[in-house]
């Protein structure tokens, strides 16, 4: 088929290439002329594993194009609208302005069709009742059919995540009339090569669909924010929050996955689509349905406060004090650092009058773009080198993988906060290093150790992801 996505940031980009990869013929559209380019010319424009490797064969295989031009879209099959919904500036709901005026300008040029019905398939996260508004607008065009297909898309893992997902779910406005089973099965055809390996497809109605997507990261964010504040009550009586997870993650009723304490969440997903779900929810009058979603937020934003009161009780007091920060990206294999965790604790620390260097292996030149005036230093070592106190704060491999005896040798105190909750502390113990961890009790620190062996080869050698 022929294909377009509009709108080729993170989401749309990678839907486009995945695309291509399984066949189709895509164009990808945005109105960010300098973004188009960099993508024409087989360049990814963010950092994600695998990703630039099937931008590349997609247009070496002439199957992948990208334009500013709708005109350029008017004979595709399938519209797939990548739009991103972020947070309104005057509230908690999303903006839907890029997505209603994409919708709109597709619209002016799509033709009217017998047959085979054209398909605009939306997969921007939004709030119930948008798939339906933009149905009643899109649809007045003869032959056109709206589904809407939220993507489950982890950064790190989008190219996998979108070739071989979990779960496909397709939302319509109404499953059992012979147009949205058309459209369905229309949409099947796209994605043949994927349910050929049985992966499961669920059709249900619009708004479902549409929760689907916002009550995954509801869930997924009170999850992470409940062993936050399991965190905090294991601080306040003397138990080890490690432990604690590890125990009731045993429970497959729970299971053990984001129950990892630590600094929180962050990202251009989950704290800006649950304040959308909080907002659509009291739009819809469920707010107090829905109240907890706030106290999972402030709980979030609470463990960024309380790492850096930590670093002040490690350090005595801030201004002045050397701090090295590991990790400036939201999650590893990203250089993503919208609402990142890491970066923001550093900018604390920062305004608090400390000498912060942040290091991370890809988001130092998109974090030295959010906090002006901060430290950057691309080589671990010259970033170690002088530390007072050292905070993990992203889990790359190379940090949690560090070598506490070669890191020991280059800071001028062995002091490490593990806001991650990765590193063993026994090992750091011995190495000499004072090591706290959100929710955790400090091991005693064991002798400084006598001589540091050659610094550790950090270079990685990401997976191939298909």
């Amino acid at each position: 088929m022929m294909i377009s996505v509009i709108g080729v940031g993170y989401l749309g980009a990678v839907h486009a290439a995945a695309m291509a990869e399984i066949g189709h013929d895509v164009i990808g559209l945005d109105v960010d002329a300098e973004r188009v380019a960099v993508l024409q010319a087989g360049r990814a424009p963010f950092h994600e594993p695998g990703f630039e490797d099937i931008l590349r064969r997609g247009l070496a295989a002439g199957r992948l194009r990208f334009t500013t031009d709708y005109a350029d879209l008017a004979q595709a099959d399938v519209h797939f609208l990548g739009l991103g919904t972020p947070q309104r500036k005057d509230g908690y709901g999303a903006d839907l302005s890029h997505l209603e005026a994409a919708t709109e300008s597709l619209r002016d040029v799509l033709p009217a069709r017998e047959g085979a019905p054209t398909l605009v398939v939306g997969k921007s996260t939004v709030p119930a009742g948008t798939a339906r508004r933009l149905a009643d607008r899109v649809e007045q065009v003869e032959g056109v059919q709206l589904l809407w297909n939220p993507e489950f898309l982890r950064e790190g893992f989008a190219v996998k995540d979108t070739l071989e997902p979990d779960r496909l779910v397709y939302g319509v406005r109404d499953p059992e009339t012979l147009p949205a089973v058309a459209a369905v099965r229309r949409l099947d055809a796209v994605y043949a090569p994927i349910l050929a390996r049985d992966t499961p497809r669920l059709v249900m109605g619009y708004e479902t669909a549409e929760l689907v997507k916002a009550s995954a990261n509801a869930f997924l964010a009170t999850k992470i924010s409940f062993i936050n504040a399991i965190a905090e009550m294991c601080e306040a009586v003397g138990g080890d929050v490690t432990d604690v997870a590890r125990a009731i993650g045993m429970d497959d009723r729970i299971g053990a996955k984001f129950l990892r304490a630590g600094v929180g969440f962050g990202g251009g997903c989950l704290p800006k689509d649950i304040r959308a779900f909080i907002a659509s929810a009291e739009e819809h009058g469920v707010g107090e349905s829905l109240g907890f979603l706030r106290e999972v937020d402030t709980i979030n934003e609470r463990r960024r406060a309380r790492t850096v009161e930590l670093s002040g009780e490690m350090l005595g007091i801030l201004r002045g004090r050397r701090i090295t920060v590991l990790g400036a990206a939201f999650k590893p294999d990203s250089d993503d650092v919208r609402d990142s965790p890491a970066l923001d604790v550093a900018d604390r620390l920062l305004q608090a009058g400390a000498q912060v260097t942040v290091t991370d292996p890809q988001a130092l030149a998109n974090a030295s773009q959010r906090v002006p005036g901060l430290v950057v230093e691309a080589d671990l070592a010259t970033a170690l080198r002088g530390a007072e106190l050292t905070l993990l704060l992203t889990e790359w491999r190379e940090y949690r993988d560090l070598d506490p005896v070669w890191a020991a040798g280059l800071v001028a105190v062995p002091r490490m906060l593990d806001g991650r909750s990765v590193l063993e502390p026994r090992s750091w113990a011995e190495a000499g290093w004072e090591l706290r961890a959100l929710g955790r009790s400090a091991p005693t620190p064991g002798p400084a150790p006598t001589a540091a062996p050659a610094p550790p080869d950090t270079a990685r050698t990401l997976p191939a992801l298909i």
